[in-house]
C-alpha cells in the first residue's frame, strides 16, 4: 500500500465515506453487459448451486441445481447456462468493421462491440474458471455425454477467465476490484472483499454514512455474501432442508419451487448491489486511454470467435513456449496500463510523484531554440528548468515523457535539490524550429515521468517445435484425450 493510498484510507475513516482514488474511469462498460451472480455449494470446489444472471436489471434468469451433487443435474445446468451465454456473446459483436490489411498484406476486420462479462467479486471469477475448465473437455457422444453447448460454454469461459488476466481488459471483471480500483474505504482490505460492504463507503444508503452501512451489510440475513460460498447458517437451516425435501419428494415442483425461492433470496440483493454498482461506475467519465484498450479486446474477441471453430480446447498446461510468451504479454500489458492510467489521471500520477517516478511543478527557465552541435549534424535539443518540490529519485540520464504529451520525451541532465534541468530529445517535429505549442514555455506548470507506454520492446521465442531441452524439448502434438476431462466434476 502506498503513503497516498493510506492516506486516502485515514481520510475516509475520518470522514466516514469513501475517498476517490481516481479521477476518471479506468475501464470500459459495454450498455448491456452480461451480469452474473453465481452460487456453489460449501465444501465442494466445483457443485454449482445458482446463477442469476441477465444483461439488465429487470431482466433476471435464475438457474438452480436442485441436488448439486448429482452430476446430471449438475450438467443440465451446465446445458442451460450455456444457452443463455453463448445467445449473450452471439448477440453483442455488433456491425464488423473492416481494417487496413496487416503487415502481411492479409484483410482485417473487427467486431464493433464485445461481451462483456461482471461477476460481484474474484471469487465468480475463480468460479467461472473452473467452470470452464470442469466443462470444456467433455464429450458429447458416448455414455456420458452431455449436450453440445456444454464444451462450447466451457471454452468461453476459460477464454474470458484468461482475458481477465490480461492487465486493463475490459472482457471480464470483478466488481469489488473495479469499485476498489476507484475509491478507497476506511475498513481493511479483507473488508472491501465484501462487496456489500464496499458500496456501503461509496454510495451508502439515505441516512447512514459508510460504516454504519458495512456494518449493516455484514449482516447475513439482512444482506447474503455475495458469493460463490453461501453463509453457513443458510446452508444449514434452509438450504440443506430444501434440497433433502426436493430429494424425498423425487423431483415434486412444488419442492423445487421452495428450494428456488430460498436461493432466489441470497442472491437477489446482490443482483441489486451489481446494478447500483454499475450506475456508480458510469457517473464517472471515461478516461483517454480506454478506448484504445476496449478495441483490443475487441481484437481479441473477433479473433477468438473467427478461430473457435478451427482450434482445440485450451490445454489444461501451456507448453513452454506458449507460457513464456503469455507472461511477457502479461507484463507489457501491466507496464502500458499502469503508464496509461498515470497519463490519464492526476491522482494516479500523484501515487508516482510520491515514490519519486514523477515530478511536476512551473517551468522556470527555457531554451526552445537551442541546437545540439556536436555530431555531424545539428540537433534540436531545447533546455528546460523545472521548480519543483517533490522528491524527485531518477538519476541523471534517465528518459522522461511529459505526462499531458508523452510523445514529448526529455532526459534528467542534473538535479540540484529544487529544480530539474530536462533536455528535450523529441516530440516536437522533424525541423531546428520545434513546432507551435510543443515545448512549454516558462511559468507554465507541468509534469515529466519516466513511466513509458512501451518500455518493454517485443520479445522472440522459438517455435512450438524448438522448444529448448531445457524445457521439455519439442512438445508431442495436442490432443484431447479423455484423461483431460477428468476435472473437479467428475
Amino acid at each position: 500500500m502506498s503513503v497516498l493510498s493510506s492516506l486516502t484510507r485515514l481520510r475516509a475513516a475520518s470522514s466516514g465515506a469513501a475517498e476517490p482514488l481516481a479521477t476518471v474511469r479506468h475501464c470500459h462498460l459495454v450498455d448491456a453487459p452480461l451480469v452474473l451472480v453465481p452460487l456453489k455449494l460449501s465444501g465442494e470446489a466445483a457443485a454449482p448451486l445458482a446463477v442469476m444472471l441477465g444483461a439488465a436489471p429487470d431482466d433476471a434468469t435464475l438457474l438452480v441445481v436442485p441436488q448439486p451433487r448429482n452430476r446430471d443435474l449438475r450438467f443440465a445446468f451446465a446445458a442451460d447456462l450455456a444457452k443463455l451465454v453463448l445467445n449473450h456473446i452471439e448477440t453483442s459483436h455488433g456491425s464488423v468493421e473492416e481494417l487496413p490489411p496487416g503487415k502481411e498484406g492479409e484483410e482485417r476486420i473487427r467486431y464493433g462491440n464485445a461481451p462483456q462479462l461482471l461477476v460481484p467479486n474474484r471469487g465468480g471469477v475463480a468460479f467461472l474458471r473452473l467452470l470452464g475448465r470442469s466443462t470444456r473437455f467433455r464429450g458429447t457422444e458416448g455414455p456420458y455425454a452431455v449436450d453440445p453447448a456444454v464444451p462450447v460454454l466451457g471454452r468461453w469461459l476459460t477464454w474470458f477467465a484468461e482475458r481477465h488476466d490480461h492487465p486493463g481488459s475490459s472482457l471480464l471483471h470483478a466488481m469489488t476490484e473495479l469499485l476498489r480500483l476507484h475509491w478507497a474505504t476506511g475498513q481493511s482490505s479483507l473488508e472491501d472483499g465484501n462487496l456489500a460492504a464496499l458500496l456501503g463507503w461509496i454510495d451508502p444508503p439515505d441516512g447512514l454514512d459508510g460504516p454504519s452501512a458495512a456494518a449493516r451489510a455484514e449482516d447475513p440475513v439482512a444482506c447474503p455474501p455475495a458469493g460463490p460460498t453461501t453463509d453457513p447458517s443458510f446452508d444449514n437451516e434452509v438450504l440443506a432442508p430444501a434440497i433433502a425435501a426436493y430429494h424425498e419428494s423425487h423431483g415434486d415442483p412444488r419442492a423445487l419451487e421452495r428450494l428456488r425461492a430460498a436461493v432466489h433470496g441470497q442472491v437477489a440483493p446482490t443482483w441489486e448491489l451489481m446494478w447500483r454498482a454499475v450506475g456508480v461506475l458510469r457517473a464517472l467519465p471515461e478516461g483517454a486511454s480506454v478506448p484504445g484498450r476496449w478495441e483490443r479486446d475487441r481484437d481479441a474477441f473477433t479473433y477468438y470467435h473467427q478461430t473457435f471453430g478451427e482450434a482445440y480446447p485450451q490445454a489444461r498446461r501451456d507448453p513452454p513456449v506458449r507460457a513464456a510468451r503469455r507472461l511477457h504479454d502479461l507484463e507489457r500489458a501491466q507496464d502500458a496500463y499502469d503508464a496509461q492510467r498515470a497519463f490519464d489521471d492526476p491522482l494516479v500520477m500523484a501515487e508516482h510523484r510520491l515514490s519519486g517516478q514523477a515530478f511536476g511543478g512551473l517551468v522556470t527557465e527555457c531554451e526552445p531554440d537551442r541546437l545540439d552541435e556536436t555530431g555531424k549534424r545539428p540537433k534540436l535539443r531545447p533546455l528546460l528548468r523545472i521548480g519543483t518540490e517533490d522528491p524527485v529519485r531518477l538519476d541523471p540520464g534517465t528518459v522522461v515523457c511529459n505526462a499531458a504529451r508523452p510523445a514529448l520525451k526529455g532526459r534528467v541532465v542534473e538535479f540540484d535539490g529544487g529544480g530539474v534541468l530536462l533536455e528535450l530529445t523529441g516530440g516536437m517535429g522533424r525541423k531546428l524550429t520545434a513546432e507551435p505549442g510543443t515545448v512549454p514555455g516558462v511559468g507554465e506548470r507541468v509534469c515529466f515521468t519516466s513511466l513509458s507506454e512501451g518500455s518493454w520492446g517485443a520479445a522472440r521465442f522459438p517455435d512450438r517445435e524448438d522448444t529448448p531441452w531445457t524445457h521439455g524439448g519439442p512438445p508431442a502434438e495436442y490432443v484431447p484425450t479423455d484423461e483431460d476431462a477428468e476435472e473437479d466434476w467428475s
